[in-house]
């Protein structure tokens, strides 16, 4: 049996709780409700499938990741999207953050069979969010303020059971 896993970073439950506010905006102005389903997070490796049987392969690379670097804190500052009419996404800007780039590419040296660019977010809408009501929402969000920061100290890898539930987290040293 097949199952889909992540690697991801989460913000604390107070930040997700924010960024809930605005998914729910887009759910009932925008029929957009694809986003409700998965808490704030920021990807650092895209959904991949494997056998359930390899999960342990999985857990060792997960492991063999190399965190041994300092916390750092993340700044989530205004909206930004991805304009892609067959796919829009609008989402939660991160600003340029070293340690966080640095952090992808410990993480791309254990997980790198797939190609991948890094463009770091926090999804608000996206899946069932059409180009018309993409561009509703986005003159509304491009200008909408939104800023506040969090910690990080640890990377969590998930697995898809009907909904994304972690199975693994690894704390920086």
């Amino acid at each position: 049996m097949k199952k889909m896993y992540f690697i991801a970073i989460y913000p604390h439950q107070e930040i997700i709780d924010e960024v809930k506010v605005f998914k729910e905006d887009l759910a009932l102005n925008f029929s957009n409700s694809k986003a409700l389903k998965n808490d704030a997070h920021i990807t650092l490796f895209p959904p991949f499938e494997r056998e359930l049987d390899l999960e342990n392969d999985i857990h060792e690379a997960f492991q063999k990741i190399d965190t041994n670097i300092s916390p750092f804190e993340i700044t989530l500052n205004g909206f930004g999207s991805f304009p892609n009419p067959k796919n829009p996404v609008l989402f939660v800007k991160p600003e340029e953050n070293q340690s966080l780039k640095d952090l992808y590419l410990k993480v791309k040296e254990r997980f790198n069979f797939k190609n991948y660019s890094f463009n770091p977010h926090v999804t608000v809408g996206y899946r069932d969010l059409t180009w018309e009501n993409y561009l509703k929402a986005w003159e509304i969000y491009k200008e909408k303020e939104f800023k506040t920061k969090f910690f990080v100290d640890k990377i969590t890898l998930l697995r898809h059971d009907g909904k994304w539930v972690p199975i693994a987290e690894k704390k920086f040293s």
